[in-house]
């Protein structure tokens, strides 16, 4: 038996094709196809690059955050967080921002949010922000919890 998988798939028994019908083709040959299908069915699916976290398990999460950061225009030593999610960052109007924040170019999408939460200083050196969230959970939700204010 050969199976091939490049440009196009050929699954061969003893040198012939052998694809799905009723004529010709034994349980087997039917079988051995079936699971080669699904298999590649498996690998095209794209997975999401960011799992979906929970609003409300992410407001409790945000509690941690909060010393700092407020969801509304409040500034504290951070900035307010309420409508973060596709804000460029460093740009809300008042707030003092570190030089390497305004000039990353970074927007706070999911996937961006996830990443500076997790290790602030690897994703923008010299930011001021210095707490991380090291468990993903935890993070998935606090981002889903600033998505919901942004909404």
């Amino acid at each position: 038996m050969q199976i091939e998988v490049g440009s196009s798939l050929s699954l061969s028994n003893s040198g012939r094709a052998f694809w799905p019908s009723n004529s010709g083709t034994n349980s087997v040959e039917r079988i051995l196809l079936s699971v080669a299908s699904s298999a590649l069915a498996l690998l095209s699916v794209s997975v999401p690059a960011f799992a979906e976290g929970d609003a409300a398990l992410g407001q409790r999460a945000f509690q941690r955050c909060s010393g700092c950061h407020s969801t509304a225009d409040q500034r504290k030593a951070g900035p307010g967080l309420g409508g973060i999610v596709g804000r460029p960052a460093g740009s809300m109007e008042g707030y003092r921002y570190s030089e390497a924040l305004k000039s990353s170019g970074l927007v706070w999408d999911e996937a961006t949010l996830d990443r500076f939460l997790a290790a602030p200083r690897e994703v923008v050196p010299k930011t001021t922000m210095t707490m991380a969230v090291s468990k993903p959970e935890d993070r998935q939700n606090i981002v889903a919890y600033l998505k919901s204010l942004s909404q």
